[in-house]
């Protein structure tokens, strides 16, 4: 299989195809005149962001501020590029900081495919081929970017559908049954 890298790329973002409540997350790298396009789960996505701020402020807490050091980077809030061409599902993401270079590392690796009866291997975390019979997206971010893509990837998950202020789950557009008021729909049914 393939592993996409960028060092740095071009673009790097989350993004969506799709209504609220039916969208399709996407992690999307740019660089050298390819894109590659991996496609996520919602909560990896907030996952990921939230581990990113995360790494930095251990980053900033061991090493001084890394957002010193680099370019603050620009916030993007452009649309995917198009045509958006799944590459692959995301299975596993990985998040690293390389001191040499002061960049934030990214991986994601495709959805390993399980036999029946097959034992769960490990996962083999950045290593330079990808892990047998699956793809890898690796992208290498300054501070500043990466704490870019992490604003926007937050944003990108807010966006969905609003919450139901009693019980928190997503409401729809067309109503919600609460459990918290035991069925009860006002408007009557």
């Amino acid at each position: 299989m393939s592993v996409f890298e960028y060092d740095p790329p071009d673009r790097f973002v989350a993004g969506t195809v799709g209504q609220p409540g039916e969208r399709t997350f996407f992690l999307q790298a740019a660089g050298g005149g390819r894109v590659t396009s991996a496609v996520v789960e919602k909560a990896q996505v907030s996952a990921l962001a939230e581990r990113i701020e995360e790494l930095l402020e251990e980053v900033r807490q061991r090493f001084g501020d890394p957002l010193e050091a680099g370019e603050p980077g620009e916030s993007d809030d452009d649309p995917l590029e198009q045509p958006i061409d799944e590459d692959f599902r995301v299975g596993t993401l990985a998040l690293a900081w390389d001191a040499e270079s002061a960049r934030v590392i990214i991986e994601a690796q495709q959805v390993e495919e399980e036999s029946e009866g097959e034992d769960e291997e490990e996962v083999e975390v950045f290593a330079e081929d990808a892990p047998e019979g699956r793809d890898v997206l690796r992208v290498h971010l300054t501070a500043g970017e990466a704490r870019a893509f992490a604003g926007r990837a937050m944003k990108v998950v807010a966006a969905g559908r609003p919450n139901c202020p009693l019980c928190g789950q997503p409401l729809d557009p067309e109503g919600h049954i609460c459990p918290r008021q035991n069925g009860y729909k006002p408007g009557g049914m």
